[in-house]
């Protein structure tokens, strides 16, 4: 399985094929504007800036399961997110990271990438998984990971062949 056969609604409700990110490095963030980690749209943002040229697209997921951390809306997620942080990133509809609400897509990340002792749940909000360009899952990091720390394995993966590198 690879990322390019998922498809989810973006946040303003349009279906997104993943067919066109074929071939980018992705990092894909379940996110939440109420969250201790919420600083961390900046270090996105500031990736997305850095390495989009080269290949990297960042995609956020709003997510409510921790703590009700993302209670509004769309409209006003987006808005907090470009106010707030400039986001100018892929975002999408809000989603269910864990259980059975959880996209096919979210069920792939986490099959793909177990966190720690094996367990697949999503602990908290910020949870980053890194798509290779080959389209497989690289690698998942923990919400207390910072996106600035991410940087040496966006840069693997973007100079990596199409065989992608294991992780």
């Amino acid at each position: 399985m690879s990322i390019e056969q998922f498809q989810a609604k973006d946040i303003h409700g349009k279906e997104v094929d993943f067919s066109q990110f074929k071939g980018r490095v992705l990092l894909i963030v379940n996110v939440a504007s109420r969250c201790g980690f919420t600083g961390q749209y900046e270090g996105l943002q500031a990736l997305f800036d850095r390495y989009q040229d080269q290949g990297l697209t960042v995609l956020g997921f709003p997510c409510n399961q921790f703590g009700h951390q993302e209670p509004d809306g769309e409209d006003a997620i987006l808005q907090f997110c470009q106010t707030r942080y400039q986001v100018s990133f892929p975002m999408f509809a809000k989603i269910d990271v864990n259980g059975d609400r959880a996209p096919p897509l979210y069920q792939w990340l986490k099959s793909s990438q177990p966190g720690l002792l094996g367990t697949q749940a999503i602990k908290w909000n910020f949870t980053k998984f890194l798509v290779g360009r080959d389209g497989r899952v690289m690698k998942r990091y923990a919400p207390q990971d910072s996106p600035a720390s991410l940087a040496k394995d966006i840069e693997a993966a973007l100079h990596a062949s199409s065989t992608g590198l294991s992780g």
